[in-house]
């Protein structure tokens, strides 16, 4: 049987839904049922791609879930793991020329690298291509991972692909070929997806470093893109920049055009001595300027979009190029963009990216009018990005500012209270996270008035079922978040430690997230003269998390 830690991937990285741990003092929590629960209530209800039966879904989930190995993501035998059999899955399922034929645009990085893919696919779509965009993490649905012309797939095709190629590959593994992991049959429906609907273009992030990737299969891709270089997954990738580029320009094709994003001098010698040793011609890409877009605003927020932005705008730009459509293309680098890359740009959605959601829960509350609950949510998770993180969150709770108009407080509500939501691996070093959180904070004179750590709320949901937290707090191993608080009381305080004060008055753990969750409302309700402005950071799953339990 898995371990805990496993077990907690397991729904995270499959279910569309989990199911909230029942609190007494919200009745109003509504109770989300698993797949089984739901099969007999929806089942006969017809969608519009046809009757989908949730139990089937839940079925294909459960499948997905033993593809996952017990292997965790920081074992040194990840590393190009068997790497070779993704060719012999190619052949069972009969994709080597359809992925040959695919025109598709490779993206690696470490930071922005689904930002830059997301822009990408916008723009070319929005210049009148069919596209195909295959990301990693998903956070509330893992067809979010493969969207056909800027939309998920529909339950309805993600099924008849999934058995086409689950089918296949029972009947043709054994011993000697094994199934493939999880990201790799992911990674190979996403190929057969978009082979078999017959898109123009595809934009494939990669999932983890470059050279094993399971993306990297494709072995002659239109265009590739380094995005922003930083220390991550050090456990798989090595210590150093160098080391983590080389890496990431395992992705680079002989005779293949790169951009890179402007990197540390010490990852930037790295990627240019790969081209050099393939024979690649590596450009560039500058930041776009706020001028190019014509007064419109990129669709992801955060100054750091710019980056992706013109990384985007170089990928789209040659593939367009070399596919011949040279009228849709920018006349120069630094002029303002045609129309339809600015539509594009503007137009682009990332979920648990520099995303605001207020709680409907609190905001529509008559006797709460002139309050408000608001969750920042950024998946930040490597000690550049929490930076970052920090830097918008800032900027944007700074007199309301870039909040959509529907968000903006009452002016009764002068009070704002800025609470920091947090939780992350276990393989991450906290003393490289928030440290950065708070320093960057403290520059831009944002002071967190609470810290609340919490596991993440499908940590105790095991996979096709409708379980939860364990009811006894004993059973419940909060080791990890108490850690996170004993490294944030240790920054806010220095080397005074821990008994000078209650921890309790800046920081608090709490058993499960639907508790923190109720804790928040709770003291909205309580203090209404206040607005809290709440940044839920550190973890993309903690993110889809929250999420999930919002929009219920």
């Amino acid at each position: 049987m898995p371990h805990p830690p496993l077990l907690g991937q397991l729904r995270r990285l499959l279910l569309p839904c989990s199911s909230v741990v029942p609190i007494a003092a919200a009745p109003s929590t509504v109770r989300c049922l698993s797949p089984r629960a739901m099969a007999s209530t929806v089942a006969s209800q017809v969608h519009p791609g046809g009757s989908v039966a949730a139990a089937e879904y839940e079925d294909v989930l459960g499948r997905l879930s033993s593809l996952i190995t017990q292997k965790v993501r920081a074992h040194s035998g990840n590393r190009g793991n068997q790497w070779d059999l993704m060719a012999q899955y190619l052949q069972i399922l009969e994709l080597e020329e359809p992925i040959a034929q695919m025109k598709v645009i490779h993206v690696a990085g470490t930071k922005g690298k689904g930002s830059t893919c997301t822009f990408t696919e916008s723009i070319l779509r929005s210049c009148g291509f069919s596209t195909g965009l295959f990301t990693s993490p998903h956070l509330m649905d893992v067809r979010e991972r493969f969207r056909l012309n800027g939309v998920d797939i529909s339950e309805e095709k993600f099924l008849k692909y999934f058995w086409w190629c689950w089918n296949k590959l029972k009947e043709k593994t054994d011993d000697d070929i094994p199934m493939p992991t999880y990201f790799r049959f992911l990674a190979l429906l996403a190929f057969k997806i978009f082979t078999a609907e017959q898109v123009d273009v595809v934009v494939l992030e990669v999932g983890l470093g470059g050279k094993f990737d399971a993306t990297n299969v494709v072995e002659a891709p239109i265009v590739c893109g380094i995005s922003s270089l930083g220390y991550d997954h050090m456990e798989i990738l090595g210590n150093t920049l160098a080391e983590i580029a080389g890496e990431k320009a395992g992705i680079f094709k002989k005779g293949v055009l790169a951009y890179t994003a402007p990197q540390p001098e010490e990852a930037m010698i790295a990627l240019k001595q790969r081209a050099l040793e393939l024979g690649v011609s590596l450009q560039v890409a500058n930041p776009l300027e706020p001028h190019q877009l014509k007064d419109q605003h990129l669709g992801l927020h955060g100054d750091h979009q710019y980056v992706n932005a013109g990384l985007a705008v170089a990928l789209a730009s040659t593939w367009l190029e070399k596919q011949g459509h040279l009228d849709k293309i920018p006349l120069n680098q630094t002029g303002p963009l045609p129309d339809q890359f600015i539509s594009g740009l503007s137009n682009a959605w990332l979920q648990g990216r520099a995303q605001i959601v207020t709680d409907s829960q609190v905001n529509s509350e008559e006797e709460d009018k002139d309050c408000s609950l608001v969750f920042y949510l950024d998946g930040a998770h490597s000690p550049e990005s929490m930076e970052i993180c920090a830097r918008w969150f800032s900027h944007v709770t700074k007199e309301n500012r870039r909040m959509p108009s529907s968000m903006v407080q009452s002016q009764s509500c002068g009070n704002f209270q800025k609470i920091l939501l947090f939780n992350c691996m276990s393989v991450r070093d906290p003393l490289r996270l928030l440290p950065r959180l708070v320093d960057t904070s403290m520059q831009n004179r944002v002071h967190f008035d609470m810290a609340l750590f919490v596991p993440n709320q499908s940590q105790y949901n095991k996979l096709g079922s409708n379980s939860s937290a364990p009811a006894e707090p004993e059973q419940i191993d909060l080791s990890w978040q108490l850690s996170l608080q004993r490294v944030w009381e240790k920054l806010l305080r220095g080397d005074k430690g821990m008994n000078d004060t209650n921890s309790s008055e800046t920081s608090q753990v709490f058993e499960s997230l639907p508790l923190a969750i109720e804790w928040l409302r709770t003291k909205a309700r309580q203090n209404r003269p206040t607005s809290f402005q709440v940044l839920v950071t550190g973890s993309l799953h903690l993110v889809g998390d929250v999420l999930r339990l919002l929009k219920k």
